[in-house]
């Protein structure tokens, strides 16, 4: 502890540290020049190494034409579990060295700016929510509450505005909070439907086993949020879906109501699942919500939530007043078909009481930008509200400190998400979805076209385009159809889905190993195991009567027609190797 008299020893009168200071105070003087400087300087450490930082990561990045990974070679560079057989350094590395690690951690990472990256939703983030999401890296706003936010948290205030407005609710009325992904935004929703309904949770656990009713296409956090708030996942209630458009069946959902109305066992909550990652599911949610204003919860109990999972399908909103008869952004007919259908499926969502938003997804911005809005801010904000903090101050109007899971929380997500809104406003946004889909639906048309492909969801409107390719000489279409509808073939389904998969596992080999097939690198392209049942299968119990595709998913705003093309002649090369290597088998 440095006293009055040992300040003399160590700090001369400018307040630099004296050259024959203890060794603390030396080390001290040496790691200074390791951080930002809290004044303007002409040669500040922060400025000066993250130039070296974008020159180093820029160097990673491949020429024109270049495989969709970074650097010059993918494969993995340590072994599992060895790798974390690793001592805390006992003495600091120069910080050139840690920038050059860091950036060597990148090597062989999948690049999602290259068009060659289509294998899941996983877009390449716009430049403002770049910018504005490093921010907060530097001087680390907090939104715990508003002294340790102070102006930053305008950033979620205003979010909050936006985006219920672009929902139809009161803008002035609603709330809203960045969280860590789509799945806390469900688990948002399912702590806020759980206090709503049964109060006495809170403080005393929950004591009554209360029903989660989802679609059975919803997504698989459903597990997650029931576990972690401890309702217990079998309380979870799975509605069927319509084989035809994977919606939830109106008929089973409200014959699930009426039996727990009538036998007193209170919902919690119904999620509507509001577009999907592959088969972009959107259900009913107009009618959902007059199913449970007509079978309320028995007398005792709060009101059951309805909580819009709408992270991959939010963005169809922007449409609201688009006009589709004037067309000003020239969109081709086909397309503009298609966006006035996902808009008609997605403009029910204002009867939601809470949605759950990612700009990591369909808003084109950089992880974790997930937000969970809520209709009535007083409601919600109340009813969560914990207890006083003795060292936390409210001088500001803001404090969601006394409601929000997280405590610290970096306010990169709502920044990013803000900045994105100001940055492509509503006119960007309709033009990126609308360009999106006219390219994958280029896709479609070269499945259509090759008498040995199938579309496996044609009915699909989102931005992936999900099919089978089959043996030579074989026709897909027909072939596919009597897989998915008759029960007859369900030996050829098993068999062609692990013609599949081996098609998918080769299409990634290649793309990791740098192959190239016309002198052009193989894309980075998906599979999915399982995205719907086969018809026959309708409640799901036969657990390997499910369609597997491949996957491809255009999200990035530098795929062309002609990059479709090549994706096409690669799928193609590497069915005739699989082919090749199972007749030799």
């Amino acid at each position: 502890m440095a006293t009055i008299n040992q300040k003399n020893q160590i700090w001369d009168e400018q307040g630099k540290i004296k050259p024959d200071a203890p060794k603390w105070a030396a080390y001290r003087k040496s790691m200074i020049g390791e951080f930002p400087s809290p004044f303007k300087m002409e040669d500040d450490p922060l400025a000066k190494n993250m130039m070296k930082f974008i020159k180093e990561i820029d160097d990673l990045r491949p020429e024109p034409g270049g495989p969709a990974y970074l650097g010059d070679n993918s494969a993995l560079t340590y072994t599992y579990p060895n790798i974390k057989d690793k001592e805390f350094p006992q003495k600091s590395e120069s910080l050139d060295q840690v920038i050059k690690d860091a950036v060597s951690l990148f090597d062989g990472m999948p690049n999602v700016a290259s068009p060659l990256t289509m294998a899941n939703v996983w877009p390449q983030p716009n430049v403002a929510s770049i910018v504005a999401s490093t921010l907060p890296l530097m001087y680390m706003p907090n939104i715990i509450e508003g002294e340790y936010a102070w102006n930053v948290h305008k950033a979620e205030l205003e979010s909050a505005g936006m985006l219920a407005g672009l929902f139809d609710w009161a803008p002035t009325k609603a709330g809203c909070i960045y969280t860590y992904g789509g799945s806390g935004c469900w688990l948002y929703g399912l702590k806020y439907a759980l206090t709503r309904v049964l109060p006495d949770s809170r403080n005393k656990g929950i004591r009554v086993d209360g029903k989660v009713i989802v679609s059975a296409q919803s997504h698989y956090c459903r597990e997650n949020a029931t576990d972690w708030t401890g309702i217990g996942m079998d309380n979870i209630v799975l509605i069927p879906t319509d084989p035809m458009t994977n919606q939830m069946e109106l008929g089973a959902l409200e014959a699930t109501l009426k039996e727990f109305h009538e036998k007193k066992i209170p919902v919690i909550e119904v999620v509507c699942t509001m577009g999907t990652t592959d088969a972009s599911v959107f259900d009913p949610i107009a009618r959902i919500r007059e199913l449970m204003d007509k079978y309320p919860n028995p007398d005792g109990y709060g009101k059951a939530l309805l909580y819009a999972d709408a992270v991959a399908g939010w963005s169809w909103k922007v449409f609201e007043k688009y006009d589709f008869d004037a067309n000003p952004m020239e969109f081709s007919d086909e397309i503009k078909n298609i966006l006035k259908r996902n808009l008609s499926l997605i403009r029910g969502i204002h009867h939601a009481d809470a949605v759950g938003i990612d700009f990591h997804k369909f808003g084109w911005s950089p992880y974790v930008s997930s937000c969970f809005l809520y209709r009535d801010a007083a409601e919600f904000e109340t009813i969560m509200r914990r207890g006083n903090y003795a060292y936390l101050q409210e001088v500001t109007p803001y404090n969601p400190m006394y409601y929000t899971l997280e405590v610290s929380r970096s306010a990169a997500g709502s920044l990013a998400g803000w900045a994105t809104m100001k940055y492509l406003g509503i006119e960007g946004l309709q033009s990126i979805l609308g360009g999106i889909l006219e390219v994958r639906y280029y896709m479609d048309s070269i499945i259509n076209a090759a008498p040995e492909m199938a579309n496996c969801d044609p009915d699909n409107s989102g931005f992936i385009s999900l099919f089978r390719i089959y043996p030579k000489g074989m026709d897909g279409k027909n072939q596919f159809s009597k897989e998915l509808n008759d029960p007859n073939h369900r030996s050829d389904l098993l068999k062609y889905n692990a013609f599949t998969q081996a098609i998918g596992e080769k299409l990634f080999n290649w793309y990791v190993s740098g192959k190239k097939v016309n002198d052009k690198f193989t894309p980075h392209m998906a599979y999915s195991t399982g995205f719907r049942n086969a018809s026959y299968n309708e409640d799901g119990k036969d657990a390997e009567a499910v369609v597997y595709a491949l996957k491809v998913y255009p999200m990035n705003v530098f795929v062309t027609p002609d990059v479709l093309d090549h994706v096409k002649d690669c799928i193609l090369a590497a069915r005739d190797e699989v082919e090749k290597e199972l007749i030799s088998y």
